[in-house]
Order: structure tokens, then C-alpha cells, then sequence
């Protein structure tokens, strides 16, 4: 059973597949429910996936899939395009064969808090595979397990596994690994005003934290993200 405000998200999300081919944006179905901030779709978009009317898929912007639809809507006419249990979606145009994409295997140091700052981890817990495609220039790489919702609004999820490039500086508007104070790690949008850093959270919830130049070290630059369903 569906509530009121989720079963209007996913007849909106199903209208918009069906007329572009895309799904909307957060912006779009924030403004289209009425409703105040883009964390309420969140925790609506979510409760869909659980009930498994939805599937968000990784690497991709706006990666809403519609996988079944309530009898009701069925009865309207609207003709979702439903993921069968044995057969994958079809893959992108520009997807390369699995066969033929070199993967590298990185160190996974732990987890990054995506949220409040954790302990800086530098001991290696695992390995991950990760296609060559994915690694930034020639510098070292390596993985970290995400912890927290932050940065959701940047298609972070708790429990992704993101890839780092190792360095010291960043732009403004990159994602990076941040050190906090010599002992907390944290992943975060990088700002640099003036004399200042803010680290960015990509989610209503959390507030941008202001610090002192000297208190902020880049440990290195997102340049991949993982999910594993």
C-alpha cells in the first residue's frame, strides 16, 4: 500500500518516462508534490525502491528505473517498461562488452564519513575491482567505503564504495577527501574563500562547515563511485 504523496511521485516519474524517456528531476518532482525541500523526495524515492516500484541505478544521472506499478495506475492505461528477474536492462549505446573493459584492483582504506567526520582510516580493510576507465591520470588510487548520507544529492549513497585520486589541491566545486584538523576524514565538496575552506554537503540536512585553511588538508579528488544492490 502506497501513501498518497508516494503514489502521486511515482504516477509523476511514470508520466514523465513515458513522454521523454527520462525521469525528472528532484527539482521537478519537489516543485510538482508541493512540497518544501528536495530531502521529502528522498525519503519518498526511497520508500518506492523498498516496495520495489523503483530502482535507482549506479553511474547514471537521473538513474530512476519503474520496475511494476500499482494495479490502479495499470488500469489507466500506462504501459511501464517492467525489468524482468533474469534479464538485465538493455545496456547504454556507448557501453563497452564487459569482455573487453581492463579492470585494476584498488585498496579499500576503510570507510569516509559522508556526514559527520569519522576518524582518519589508514589501514587497508579489502580490494575492489575497478575498471581502468574510471582511474584519473597516473597518479595512485585507491577506494574508500562511504558511511553517511551527506552528499545523496550528488548520487553518494551510505554504504557506496567511492574511488580516490591522491593529491594534495583541489577546485572549487570537486568532491574530495578532506582531513579535518590533522584526525577527521571526511568527503565533502571543496569552496576555498579567501582565507577559508568550506566543505560542502550535497543534502538540506547538513550545514556547509566553515574552517580555517590551515585546518583543512585534500587527501585527494573523487573520480569514481561504486554501488553494489
Amino acid at each position: 500500500m502506497l501513501t498518497r504523496k508516494q503514489l502521486e511521485l511515482l504516477e509523476f516519474i511514470n508520466a514523465r518516462l513515458q513522454k521523454d524517456g527520462v525521469p525528472p528531476s528532484f527539482d521537478e518532482m519537489k516543485e510538482a508534490l508541493d512540497l518544501r525541500s528536495k530531502s521529502g523526495i528522498h525519503r519518498l524515492i526511497t520508500a518506492l525502491e523498498e516496495r520495489g516500484f523503483i530502482r535507482r541505478l549506479a553511474h547514471r544521472a537521473r538513474a530512476i528505473e519503474i520496475v511494476k506499478l500499482p494495479e490502479a495506475m495499470e488500469k489507466k492505461g500506462f504501459t511501464p517498461r517492467v525489468i524482468e528477474g533474469d534479464a538485465p536492462p538493455p545496456p547504454p549505446s556507448n557501453a563497452m562488452p564487459v569482455e573487453n573493459v581492463h579492470a585494476m584492483e584498488l585498496p579499500v582504506m576503510g570507510r569516509i564519513a559522508a556526514g559527520t567526520p569519522i576518524e582518519a582510516i589508514s589501514e587497508v580493510s579489502h580490494s575492489v575491482a575497478v575498471p581502468g576507465s574510471m582511474l584519473s591520470g597516473r597518479g595512485k588510487h585507491y577506494a574508500l567505503e562511504v558511511k553517511g548520507d551527506s552528499m545523496i544529492e550528488a548520487g553518494i549513497n551510505d554504504g557506496d564504495v567511492v574511488v580516490i585520486r591522491e593529491q594534495t589541491t583541489a577546485d572549487n566545486g570537486e568532491i574530495v577527501v578532506a582531513l579535518v584538523e590533522g584526525h577527521e576524514a571526511t568527503l565533502k565538496r571543496f569552496r576555498r574563500k579567501g582565507d577559508m575552506i568550506a566543505l560542502e554537503a550535497a543534502n538540506p540536512a547538513y550545514e556547509t562547515r566553515m574552517l580555517p585553511s590551515d585546518k583543512v588538508r585534500v587527501q585527494g579528488r573523487l573520480v569514481g563511485l561504486i554501488r553494489s544492490y
